[in-house]
């Protein structure tokens, strides 16, 4: 068998492609995103329309909300984005699917006592709440099963119910039940809503994400990096590693697993999407043997940036952008691999000006070219419009 190279023009959006994915989406090619958090739900949501063979690899370092009281109480990976990711890539026109999203999403209230938060809980694992009896069998069953292993592991702990995310509950105790591994869980229930693509962590750990800021102070913890919780940050970043815990920040060094690896090397098309730069784009290529694996990965690897920045991206316009994605890219290699192999091209909307200065010429200096074309929603500017993405993102696979 001979192994061989070719190069061809492609037209972005080409109709021919983006026509046939239409018409047989489980034929759809496998393109890889690393990300995190809520700004890839809207585009899942459309992706699978086009294909039912994306992966989404997940940063599980979340540290705030509902996800930090379970890793803080239980030592376990944040699984709020998984949750959510699996959800939105749900077979929407399967029956029960939209009674699940709504108990997936579903919290419990703020403002009650304790006992009424448990009598809550309760409730629902006897199948008495009205969120659970509108599911249908099987999911009904396996979603008090799992919410009854939670309640176990809530035994002779002080956890706090209040604003609970009732789909982290049910994963968290799918988690406890298969002996602390997610894969199991998450391959469960992506099954029983019929997910249309492929979910996994980045890794099965519980680590903290710490950023070093330009002052030598550190960020210990996610949430406090994204200007969502704890207000924007006011310097620039230095840089982003992984540590033991909110306490103990020295960094720590993990590697990716091999199924994670191997779903990388698969790829047809790898995009490094939108959203925040460092807790989802940058934490999800910490572990070593991320960036061989995309490195042997025979397919185009894209960036698209966010159209109207995000506070992660203090002081750094698009060319520094591009330079500090190459830098993390190239750490995450245990041994040097050609920057051709690690990021090709950059996908600009060619009607926003983005972040300055723009450093296109560095850009290209760096022998990574830049495809300007229409990206985003004329009715919503500067966001992008989900289908125009997808549509560019795929002609290229």
């Amino acid at each position: 068998m001979t192994k061989v190279t070719i190069s061809h023009a492609v037209t972005l959006p080409d109709p021919v492609k983006i026509a046939r994915y239409l018409k047989a989406p489980e034929l759809g090619p496998r393109i890889l995103f690393f990300s995190g958090g809520t700004a890839l739900r809207d585009l899942s949501r459309e992706l699978v329309l086009y294909t039912h063979n994306s992966v989404h690899l997940i940063t599980p370092f979340d540290s705030g909300g509902s996800s930090a009281k379970l890793r803080t109480t239980y030592n376990m990976l944040a699984v709020g984005d998984l949750r959510n990711r699996i959800m939105a890539l749900a077979d929407r026109t399967l029956q029960g699917n939209h009674e699940i999203y709504d108990l997936f999403a579903h919290r419990l209230p703020k403002d009650l006592s304790h006992e009424e938060l448990l009598a809550s809980l309760g409730a629902m694992i006897e199948g008495r709440d009205p969120l659970v009896a509108s599911v249908p069998d099987p999911m009904r069953k396996i979603i008090r099963t799992h919410l009854k292993f939670f309640l176990q592991a809530m035994e002779g702990r002080d956890f706090d119910l209040r604003g609970a995310s009732i789909g982290n509950l049910i994963l968290a105790g799918g988690f406890f039940n298969y002996n602390r591994q997610i894969d199991p869980v998450i391959y469960l229930f992506s099954m029983l809503v019929k997910a249309r693509g492929t979910v996994r962590p980045i890794i099965n750990k519980d680590l903290t994400l710490v950023a070093e800021m330009a002052d030598g102070t550190f960020l210990a913890g996610q949430h406090l990096l994204t200007g969502k919780e704890a207000g924007p940050i006011t310097q620039p970043v230095k840089r982003v590693f992984l540590s033991e815990s909110q306490q103990d920040t020295r960094p720590v060094e993990v590697e990716a697993r091999r199924k994670v690896k191997d779903l990388i090397r698969s790829a047809e098309l790898i995009c490094y999407p939108m959203g925040s730069f460092y807790s989802s784009l940058a934490a999800n290529l910490l572990p070593k043997g991320v960036g061989d694996a995309i490195s042997k990965a025979q397919c185009p690897k894209v960036f698209v940036p966010n159209p109207a920045g995000d506070p992660e991206q203090f002081g750094l316009g698009l060319g520094e952008s591009v330079r500090t994605l190459m830098s993390y890219l190239r750490a995450s290699c245990v041994k040097p691999r050609p920057a051709e192999t690690l990021l090709n091209f950059v996908m600009l909307d060619k009607k926003y000006p983005y972040q300055a200065p723009l450093g296109l010429k560095q850009i290209e200096a760096m022998g990574i070219g830049v495809i300007e074309v229409d990206l985003t929603s004329p009715e919503n500017p500067p966001y992008f419009d989900e289908r125009s993405v997808i549509e560019n993102l795929l002609s290229m696979a």
